[in-house]
């Protein structure tokens, strides 16, 4: 299978502005870069921090851009977001029986679980006892099939004080559920960098956002320190034997170059069109 992954879009309304940019036209780009070199994907999923203040008029913009897509997509809320506003928007996707924006989807690659981390009165993430209880049972269902999750938030610290100060607070009770499973691969947005590793013998991977990141600085005391290097979307193939990330720096305007080594010399780059 071939899965796309978004995330931190935070959408404004149109003509609001986060950072001097408009997260709208970011979006676009993005949307536009898929529909034009993925539009065979299997799945796009969007890993929260949907819009940046839990507007409504974000979630309305969202929808109208989604509009585009081939593929189905599946949505994920982050700390950014707010549950009642994107639910009034987004009727139609699936819930858990508490209302958490939780679901399955079986496929022939696995099972993917999509988890809903949001604390609604802080940034930080939370995965309570009801959806531990919503995840053990998912888990078990899966019978040993391959499992991929998809959260917003991050279960373990990645060593930036900035975003550690507001990971998931349940990490280590969520991780106990998912030992003795099949965890292929976590997927999660939040840290705003590309990050690649282990956590319980699971791998995981995230990328930048869509609008703003977080700068690679490891000796700031306080605050959060944003830079606006290129914005990335990741291309995955999974499959029973390997899991393969790419991430894409779509708006990258760097001149490009074909190379033919086994052309004569004098002829082996050539400038590709931008």
């Amino acid at each position: 299978m071939k899965i796309i992954q978004i995330t931190d879009l935070h959408l404004l309304p149109p003509g609001d502005r986060v950072f001097d940019s408009d997260p709208g036209e970011r979006l676009q780009a993005c949307l536009d870069d898929v529909v034009t070199h993925h539009s065979d994907a299997d799945l796009c999923v969007l890993t929260g921090d949907l819009a940046h203040h839990g507007q409504r008029s974000a979630y309305v913009r969202l929808r109208k851009a989604l509009e585009v897509l081939p593929m189905p997509v599946r949505l994920l809320i982050g700390n950014h977001d707010d549950r009642d506003q994107f639910r009034e928007v987004f009727p139609e996707l699936p819930v858990d029986d508490n209302g958490f924006i939780q679901s399955v989807l079986d496929a022939p690659a696995g099972r993917f679980i999509f988890l809903d981390t949001n604390r609604s009165d802080s940034h930080a993430g939370s995965y309570c006892e009801a959806r531990r209880a919503w995840l053990d049972a998912r888990l078990r269902e899966a019978e040993g099939k391959s499992v991929y999750l998809f959260m917003h938030h991050h279960p373990l610290p990645v060593q930036l004080r900035a975003v550690d100060e507001i990971m998931l607070e349940d990490g280590e009770a969520l991780g106990e559920i998912l030992d003795g499973h099949n965890i292929r691969h976590l997927f999660f947005g939040h840290v705003h960098r590309p990050i690649a590793g282990t956590w319980r013998n699971i791998p995981f991977s995230t990328l930048r956002g869509l609008n703003h990141q977080t700068w690679l600085d490891f000796n700031l005391k306080r605050g959060i320190a944003c830079s606006m290097e290129p914005p990335a979307y990741a291309i995955a193939f999974v499959d029973d034997g390997a899991v393969v990330v790419h991430t894409h720096d779509f708006l990258d305007a760097s001149p490009k170059y074909f190379y033919d080594p086994d052309l004569p010399v004098e002829r082996q780059v050539v400038p590709m069109a931008r």
